[in-house]
């Protein structure tokens, strides 16, 4: 029988904090179908949360913070630690971001 760590281990769980206001919720869907196309067990929450905010954690641990990075972070570097997690490693912070897309005119 397993008991709780064990199962986070193999059920990795990700709470993702979003801002509403700035109309976060679609990028977390992305990322946690970029999350489940490598770890289908993940357990995936996103929750509406405060002015500004895209926080990452893998079973309660931060590893991503738009508040102090001021970028959304790469998917695919969460879905790796993610997945690393799933195989039995430490949940590790990120420091890849999403590329900013600036328009000059």
């Amino acid at each position: 029988m397993c008991n709780d760590a064990e199962l986070e281990k193999v059920n990795p769980k990700v709470n993702v904090e979003y801002c509403g206001v700035c109309d976060y919720g679609g990028h977390c869907l992305a990322l946690a179908k970029t999350i489940r196309q490598s770890t289908p067990t993940a357990l995936v929450f996103c929750k509406r949360g405060r002015q500004g905010s895209f926080e990452v954690e893998v079973n309660d641990k931060l590893i991503y913070s738009k508040l102090q990075t001021m970028a959304l972070p790469d998917y695919e570097e969460v879905a790796q630690v993610v997945n690393d997690v799933s195989q039995g490693s430490e949940p590790r912070e990120i420091k890849g971001q999403q590329p900013i897309n600036c328009v000059i005119s």
